[in-house]
């Protein structure tokens, strides 16, 4: 048992050794700074949105001790995702993970820098998941929670599998009861959006929605018990444009069931935007089919 654990031990140290120098030190906000993690060589770095409290005078550290001012390339408070650009090259950046292979009660190893040195905590994944929507509205390609206790400034800061490879990013904010990480299939898909827009693009329709249980009849010929009822509509949107009426009853969305908003939601995506969507309809107890063209969210 002692060997086991000495290897271990080792082990746990080595991985930190060996990942330190992609672990940066994040000042913007007070009285506490945050941890990054480096996204390329050529200076690009991630942070949760949340600890970014200013988007001037914001410094990165580097692991030598270098100080430089950094400038927001674009934020996602819906992933709590942020990038930033400092003046450097040859940064080292963590290898990237698969996750077909990880599995609940692998050992995980979160890594912080809130100070000046790496700092680091480690537990086994507790629950892997598919997509998930956090509460405002973003997706999460995986459900990734972990039994890591996540010190004050590691927010932002990598988490990493038992080959040093980069699993997600640490953040307090997604969740008010759980651990839960950023999946790095999430970090490249949310940063490569903010590389070349300054944000994430999100479709836009211009309604407001409530849930609202179907009649007995349209539960019975649908096969579901609810849709979304639409209790206003914006001037000038194209849900006006093409004709949608308040109180409309979406009950579809390309022929995908619509219940709740997210369903609605997952249509709405920024692969969507100037493209044609088919809502189903339920307007004046009848069944109908209408065509919109989806526009973004600026």
């Amino acid at each position: 048992m002692s060997t086991i654990l000495h290897d271990l031990s080792a082990s746990l140290a080595e991985w930190v050794a060996q990942s330190q120098d992609s672990v940066v030190r994040v000042e913007a906000r007070r009285p506490r700074a945050a941890s990054g993690l480096v996204w390329s060589a050529d200076g690009v770095v991630l942070t949760a949105s949340h600890v970014i409290q200013r988007e001037d005078k914001i410094n990165v550290t580097l692991p030598d001790g270098a100080v430089l001012p950094a400038t927001l390339i674009g934020k996602d408070a819906s992933t709590d995702l942020v990038a930033l650009r400092i003046a450097a090259t040859g940064l080292p950046v963590l290898p990237r993970a698969g996750m077909q292979n990880l599995a609940v009660g692998h050992l995980a190893l979160g890594l912080g820098r809130p100070g000046q040195k790496i700092q680091a905590t480690y537990g086994p994944i507790g629950a892997l998941g598919e997509k998930w929507r956090t509460p405002w509205g973003g997706v999460l390609d995986v459900f990734l929670r972990t039994e890591i206790d996540l010190p004050p400034g590691f927010s932002g800061g990598p988490l990493l599998n038992t080959q040093g490879e980069l699993l997600g990013m640490n953040s307090a904010a997604l969740s008010r009861h759980l651990n839960l990480a950023v999946p790095v299939g999430t970090l490249q898909r949310v940063t490569g959006e903010l590389l070349q827009y300054g944000r994430v693009r999100r479709g836009y329709l211009g309604i407001g929605v409530q849930p609202v249980d179907l009649s007995p009849a349209l539960q019975q010929q649908l096969g579901q018990e609810s849709g979304l009822l639409i209790v206003s509509i914006a001037p000038g949107s194209p849900a006006e444009q093409f004709g949608m009426l308040v109180g409309d009853t979406i009950v579809a969305c390309d022929d995908q069931p619509v219940v709740q908003m997210d369903q609605l939601l997952a249509g709405l995506q920024g692969d969507r935007i100037h493209q044609e969507l088919t809502l189903g309809l339920v307007r004046g107890g009848q069944l109908q089919s209408l065509k919109i063209i989806v526009s973004e969210n600026l």
